[in-house]
């Protein structure tokens, strides 16, 4: 059974309460949210149009981190199609423009823009048990794309939640927070943590929130 975690709780990922493992040759860390509906209104705002929900492009990133807590391998810049220079390509970060890793074990499944359904609106895919081992730590964080331009932020997002499901589908653990007066402002999300330890793989719920609406600017606590 999954375990629901507390903010800065942390729990094994292969063992369960019944004692058996779960298979980590492949887990997917998922991240879902919904925009909280805006209130008020009326029948002539509704007729008008101004109850109208707003997109919020949500990116999930994570950060590959050595023995020392940091980003060793930049990647590199490449110049798009348009013409314009993008850098973090091929690195150990995990974005939209940079989806998969060169090692091929971890990777995104592609940007949600909306939010919209059920389930996951974005997943980050990673074989653990296979992972190379100058790999101590993963770092998963969301971001609200233009969030400060926008005015958007976490203190508008209801159900937001991460969860670790095993290579046979079985969710393992899930943490769950929705927007406060604490989250307003914040256009980001510091979520959760896979670290290595004791020869196994663990998981920490973190749940920390930062004004910065790009994951560039946490990126620097994480450089040498």
């Amino acid at each position: 059974m999954a375990i629901n975690l507390q903010k800065g709780q942390t729990i094994d990922l292969r063992k369960n309460d019944s004692g058996s493992e779960y298979d980590l040759s492949q887990v997917t860390i998922g991240l879902g949210w919904d925009v909280r509906k805006k209130s008020g209104g009326g029948f002539l705002g509704k007729l008008l149009g101004g109850s109208k929900e707003e997109d919020y492009d949500l990116d999930a990133v994570a950060f590959l981190l050595d023995s020392n807590g940091k980003v060793a391998n930049l990647g590199r810049t490449v110049q798009t199609q348009s013409g314009q220079q993008m850098g973090l390509f091929e690195g150990d970060i995990i974005f939209y423009n940079s989806p998969k890793h060169p090692t091929g074990q971890i990777w995104s499944t592609g940007d949600n823009r909306t939010g919209a359904g059920e389930g996951d609106d974005e997943q980050i895919v990673v074989r653990l048990n296979t992972l190379d081992n100058r790999y101590e730590k993963i770092l998963f964080l969301v971001t609200i794309y233009q969030g400060r331009k926008n005015n958007q932020h976490f203190g508008m997002i209801d159900n937001a939640f991460i969860r670790a499901i095993d290579a046979k589908g079985k969710e393992i653990a899930k943490f769950s927070l929705s927007g406060d007066a604490t989250y307003t402002g914040m256009c980001s999300m510091v979520f959760a943590e896979v670290y290595r330890k004791d020869g196994t793989w663990k998981f920490r719920a973190l749940g920390e929130a930062k004004p910065a609406d790009s994951f560039t600017e946490i990126l620097k606590s994480y450089v040498y």
